[in-house]
């Protein structure tokens, strides 16, 4: 008899004696209710298996057989992360959707990204990351060297990777083939099209020989998940770069500012007050749903209104709209100083933008 299979992996760890990052274990058996009138009560038929050559952990196995025994069958656990009950150390475990977590290149790091090591811990994208999990997060990018007057990306195209300029340059044109911008050694590019789901925004020239290192969308996605402070580091660059290309300036929004959405999306504007540490109310007015209303605090979005929806859904809702007159105003009251975020917000950008994706997709079928 065959029975249903998940796979958890480690997605965090703190000083675990047993088990490192990314180590996957598999979960498999049912768990039949016994006729007990006093108590439920199950016997669990599991099969529990570790990474191989390391030991079972009797804490992690208990764990995972209560979690078996809540939904009685590993194909009904829902996607989620648990929390092992600890001895000297913790982990946590995720059950992802596709039953992956980062996909890891087969061969190991080449000689020639794992010389670069040293160097690349000093690049601002790197420096997010903890020291001892630097290795791993590394052997997931790939090295490619490009020769000067090569194209790496064409505006138009659809987004498919993100990439750190290891060494060299890059040049960034705008559709008429003009240089507006140039990239140096440590900076990065393709990041908005797989956050925001959308085509290439400008076109990279190789300037001079250049080295770089890339990863694909699937394994972008998982490290934001995983390292809250790469997101951070995303929210300030995008909101640098949306700030020019929309000409919103930061003394501006310290004394107010109106302007249209029509001229300037929701999402570069909610970027630029996050990423400046905007204290205020932006109200947007002229919706369909009536007047929408967000609270900031030193860039965190506090408080949030449009229509009949709060917190979470008003902003994923205000990212569809296209129109409307909005006004940033300094300033909130005392009590709002003390009121929690609504959630992180390069976090709630993301949802909101897949949502709104997955809507298009949708209308379009």
């Amino acid at each position: 008899m065959s029975f249903p299979k998940v796979v958890f992996r480690i997605v965090e760890n703190r000083h675990c004696p047993l088990y490192a990052f990314a180590d996957s274990i598999k979960l498999s058996g049912i768990a039949i209710a016994l006729n007990n009138e006093e108590e439920n009560s199950f016997i669990t038929t599991s099969v529990v298996s570790y990474p191989t050559g390391k030991q079972v952990c009797k804490i992690l196995d208990g764990d995972l057989n209560r979690l078996l025994a809540q939904y009685e069958r590993v194909d009904k656990i829902p996607v989620c992360l648990i929390s092992c009950s600890g001895c000297t150390g913790t982990i946590r475990l995720e059950n992802s959707p596709d039953n992956s977590m980062l996909q890891k290149r087969d061969n190991s790091l080449s000689d020639e990204l794992g010389s670069m090591v040293h160097l690349l811990s000093s690049f601002a994208f790197f420096k997010n990351i903890d020291g001892k999990h630097l290795d791993t997060v590394i052997s997931y990018f790939e090295l490619s060297n490009h020769r000067k007057g090569e194209i790496v990306l064409r505006k138009g195209d659809p987004g498919g990777r993100f990439h750190i300029i290891a060494s060299g340059s890059v040049n960034v044109l705008n559709e008429g083939g003009l240089i507006i911008s140039t990239l140096d050694r440590g900076e990065v590019f393709g990041e908005m099209s797989l956050i925001c789901n959308d085509r290439v925004n400008a076109t990279i020239q190789v300037r001079e020989e250049t080295a770089l290192l890339s990863i694909d969308q699937h394994n972008f996605k998982k490290i934001l998940d995983l390292y809250p402070a790469i997101q951070l580091y995303f929210s300030r660059l995008m909101a640098k770069r949306l700030n020019r290309s929309n000409r919103i300036r930061a003394e501006d929004l310290s004394s107010g500012i109106n302007g249209n959405l029509s001229e300037i999306p929701p999402e570069a504007l909610f970027q630029t007050l996050n990423a400046n540490n905007k204290t205020g109310i932006l109200t947007i007015s002229d919706l369909p749903r009536g007047t929408a209303r967000f609270s900031f605090r030193h860039g965190a979005l506090i408080k949030a209104k449009y229509g009949s929806d709060t917190g979470d859904m008003a902003f994923y809702q205000i990212l569809k709209e296209n129109s409307g007159r909005f006004r940033f105003t300094p300033g909130i009251a005392p009590e709002d100083f003390s009121t929690p975020e609504i959630g992180f917000f390069m976090k709630l950008l993301m949802e909101g933008m897949r949502r709104l994706d997955e809507g298009k997709s949708q209308s379009a079928n």
